[in-house]
């Protein structure tokens, strides 16, 4: 069905006068030879049990046609409309209600407050009456507004009419028996100010600036139409608009009114069962349905993971218990790198010392190698200046060979010193290095242990750090701090002892908490039986609530028939009131009339009464008047006798 037919406005009843000639709707269709009833008689259905509906705002009750909030489905839910028609062609009527009037409860009207006068505003009138007659179609030239003829005026008042309602029942009679009730059918606030003569001659000077501001709030409505249809809003009852997901009362009913139109079509069509149109609307909803249980799926998982959280966070200490212990910890840990950064800034100081002696003793060896290089060669010049006999030369040179000899042994003889020395400086480098090593894999366990660089009390005031000195001379001056013998080696056997000691109350202490948790997981087993059989018993308090349910659905059918018996009896007796409408009709008009003539005839009473009140009025004060006369008058002739 169209969008623009499901409209919100509630249907109109019967103001026309004139239904039997309305032709039958498209989505009405005629009936076979063994026609049915419609839905809201005798013929009523309960719904397929394998679908309920639950639409926020729609039909809450079994029965398929029942909508009393639901204005969309009242052409199905009033005894008037939508029913299925029999051998008279007949037509739904206008969706413009009839009985909307131009005056108010209270019978006020409304004035018309445009500058209908003003020729600007006429001018801007025609201009936007032509824009929009020639968006929608209609032919028409702009100067046919400014001189315009009854039979043209009416083609544009007739066209606009139907843009708005396109099942407007125009009757073929006069032009002006039809255009007061069209103007309040659809509700013109202005209808009361205008005048069926104007229509003879709509082009006249005092008649136009009327109708042409008609013709302009019909444009106007046209355009709020149109805008209204093209803005998507979900008042429209479109469900080719509705989204996958939707909360709007009006989606829910939208689907709720498609649902019963194809029902409706497929009873209509002798089917009893209605599967396909509820598989459609069941895959829509679990459409609808399937992100909000991926999501709830997914609360559920986190609400697991926080739960077990929770659970975690409240069997373990709190966290500033065991923030305080990591901040003694990390204080422990900084007084320690303080210590330790405080040894490798001696050791430093000692290599840069080390490192100078080595560069001094570097610039003293090479000052004497430059002052043996200068003896050679004042020897060697020396001997180039002597004048000696080849007896001394020969002798010079066995002494020179001799002595060359007793030099290249005394160089072997140093130079094995000196790898003798080498080899011993590399073992001795080695095992100083091997030594620190150790030391510094103690130093490590001792801050492993919390031993460095204070001991717990009650020995805080001994100190179990070691360090080498390799340039030490004597042997017992290699390692500094405590004595290692008498000191060292006493406090590491007290403190393993203790720490044995502590293992083993340990180990009870375990053996104790493991007796308590099994008595807990004995206790947690008794209690997932109790909720087993708790479970067994809600299943069974379900299965009860599920009967009664049922037979509270069967006694809401029971219901239900007895419901559309009794709006059957109630149509009965409203068709018999409408048909006795006519006589109280016609005594109405009698009692007026004679209601007219009591009124006129009291008020001749009441001016006949008020002349003779005031004609006996005027000859009493006359009277007295006279009577005061002749009072005067004995009263003058009393005094002179």
């Amino acid at each position: 069905m169209d969008s623009r037919r499901r409209s919100v406005m509630q249907p109109p009843g019967d103001t026309y006068g004139n239904r039997s000639n309305i032709p039958v709707p498209s989505t009405i269709k005629k009936p076979s030879a063994n026609p049915r009833m419609s839905l809201a008689g005798t013929a009523m259905r309960a719904p397929n049990s394998s679908l309920s509906l639950n639409v926020p705002g729609s039909v809450s009750r079994p029965s398929m046609m029942r909508s009393q909030n639901n204005t969309l489905l009242a052409s199905v839910s009033k005894s008037t409309h939508g029913r299925t028609p029999l051998h008279n062609s007949t037509r739904r009527p206008s969706i413009w209600s009839g009985s909307g009037q131009i005056q108010s409860q209270n019978g006020q009207s409304f004035k018309d407050t445009r500058p209908l006068r003003d020729r600007q505003y006429q001018a801007k009138m025609r201009q936007e009456i032509f824009l929009f007659l020639q968006s929608a179609g209609f032919e028409i030239a702009l100067p046919t507004l400014s001189n315009i003829q009854g039979k043209e005026y009416r083609a544009i008042f007739e066209f606009l009419v139907l843009n708005l309602d396109p099942v407007y029942p125009f009757s073929a009679g006069k032009f002006e028996d039809d255009f007061a009730p069209a103007l309040k059918a659809l509700r013109y606030p202005y209808s009361n100010s205008l005048d069926n003569k104007w229509l003879a001659a709509p082009a006249s000077m005092h008649s136009w600036p009327s109708l042409l501001g008609v013709l302009h709030w019909l444009v106007e409505m046209c355009k709020l139409r149109d805008e209204y249809f093209s803005s998507g809003h979900p008042t429209l009852q479109d469900t080719s608009r509705i989204p996958e997901e939707f909360d709007d009362p009006m989606d829910h009913q939208a689907l709720a009114f498609q649902y019963y139109e194809h029902a409706y079509e497929m009873w209509l069509n002798e089917l009893d069962e209605f599967v396909e149109a509820n598989e459609d609307l069941e895959f829509r909803y679990n459409k609808k349905n399937e992100k909000v249980e991926n999501d709830l799926q997914e609360q559920r998982e986190k609400l697991k993971a926080v739960k077990a959280e929770l659970k975690k966070l409240k069997s373990s200490e709190p966290p500033l218990v065991e923030l305080e212990r990591a901040n003694a910890t990390l204080v422990r840990d900084r007084e320690k790198f303080l210590a330790i950064l405080k040894r490798y800034e001696s050791r430093r100081e000692k290599f840069k010392e080390a490192i100078a002696y080595e560069k001094t003793e570097l610039v003293t060896l090479t000052s004497k190698l430059e002052t043996l290089k200068g003896t050679h060669q004042h020897l060697t010049n020396v001997v180039r200046e002597q004048n000696l006999t080849p007896e001394e030369v020969s002798k010079m040179n066995s002494d020179h060979e001799q002595l060359s000899k007793n030099l290249d042994e005394l160089r072997q003889r140093v130079a094995d010193a000196h790898r003798h020395v080498m080899n011993l400086e590399v073992s001795v480098s080695n095992k100083t290095s091997s030594t620190e090593d150790a030391l510094e894999k103690y130093t490590n366990m001792l801050v492993s242990l919390e031993l460095y660089p204070t001991l717990p009390p009650p020995q805080q005031n001994i100190n179990l750090a070691l360090e080498l000195n390799p340039a030490a001379s004597a042997h017992q001056e290699l390692l500094q701090g405590a004595d290692l013998r008498k000191t060292v080696k006493p406090t590491l056997s007290a403190i393993a002892e203790a720490k044995r000691l502590e293992r083993a109350d340990a180990e009870s202490e375990k053996i104790k908490v493991e007796d308590e948790l099994d008595q807990v997981i004995q206790e947690c087993e008794n209690l997932e039986e109790e909720i087993l059989e708790l479970e067994k018993k809600v299943m069974s308090q379900s299965e009860q609530a599920d009967d009664i349910r049922d037979a509270a659905q069967r006694d809401a059918v029971v219901a239900t028939q007895d419901i559309d018996n009794l709006e059957r009896n109630i149509a009965q007796a409203k068709a018999a009131a409408i048909a006795n409408g006519t006589g109280v009709k016609s005594r109405l008009q009698n009692l007026e009339f004679s209601y007219r003539e009591q009124i006129d005839r009291v008020a001749r009473l009441k001016e006949e009464t008020v002349r003779a009140i005031i004609k006996n009025s005027h000859e009493i004060a006359m009277f007295k008047e006279e009577v005061s006369r002749h009072l005067t008058e004995l009263r003058d002739f009393a005094e002179a006798d």
